[in-house]
C-alpha cells in the first residue's frame, strides 16, 4: 500500500499524526508522509487515519 497526503487539502488538524505516529508527521503545519509504501504491519492505522480525516486529504493507492 502506497500513502500520501494531499497538501492543498490538508488544514493541518494532525488527527493522522495522533492515529498512525509512524507514517505521518507535521511539517510547516500541514501533515506529511514520512514514508510513500507503508509497511504491512501499519497499514489498518494508515486506514483509519484516512478514514477520520475530516477534509480526506489521505490517498492511499
Amino acid at each position: 500500500m502506497k500513502v500520501r497526503i494531499d497538501e492543498d487539502l490538508c488544514v493541518g488538524c494532525g488527527l493522522c499524526v495522533n492515529t498512525c505516529a509512524d507514517i505521518f508527521e507535521m511539517k510547516d503545519d500541514k501533515a506529511v508522509s514520512k514514508v510513500k509504501v507503508v509497511p504491512p504491519a501499519i497499514e489498518d492505522s494508515v486506514k483509519q487515519a484516512k478514514d477520520e480525516c475530516p477534509v480526506e486529504a489521505i490517498i492511499i493507492d
